[in-house]
């Protein structure tokens, strides 16, 4: 795909520069597989699901809040948009709803999750949720949950106008 400006992960780094340098990796692969969609596009169904490009976006900034500043940071009235009434609330978006927002506000996100990461280590325990999960615990989860949505959005994309690429 054109304007790739992803950085690979160092392949030779300690565990916690490689792993926040494949998270990182994953995060810029969503921009990349999102960049230059239409608003229309990006709110476009086109499987027999909620699944949109616009939708993916919105979850991962949600998971990004929802698990560093409320899971590892422990911080009270961190917003998502999931709910018991609305298990789905994330992932019902519009033609209206701007895909440049979404992203704009997805990287706010990974900036604030970079920022609570900085101050705690990997063996440390979540402040928020039942104290079980390591910090650790949760950034190779966000490895998996957000290179997870990247193959959706691979898919999506192609489907969207044909382009491909990792």
């Amino acid at each position: 795909m054109e304007n790739d400006t992803r950085v690979d992960p160092p392949e030779t780094a300690g565990e916690r520069e490689t792993l926040i340098g494949f998270l990182d990796y994953f995060r810029a692969t969503v921009h990349l597989k999102a960049a230059g969609l239409s608003d229309s596009d990006g709110a476009k169904q086109l499987l027999p699901s909620l699944t949109t490009v616009s939708g993916l976006v919105q979850h991962l900034t949600d998971v990004e809040q929802f698990w560093f500043q409320g899971r590892i940071d422990g911080q009270q009235g961190v917003r998502t948009r999931w709910s018991d009434e609305d298990p789905d609330g994330e992932f019902r978006v519009s033609e209206s709803d701007s895909l440049d927002r979404l992203l704009a506000d997805y990287d706010v996100a990974c900036r604030r999750s970079r920022e609570v990461l900085a101050r705690y280590g990997l063996e440390d325990r979540c402040r928020g949720g039942n104290g079980e999960q390591s910090v650790r615990w949760v950034l190779v989860h966000m490895i998996e949950e957000t290179g997870r949505h990247c193959g959706h959005l691979d898919i999506l994309r192609e489907l969207l106008d044909g382009s491909t690429g990792d």
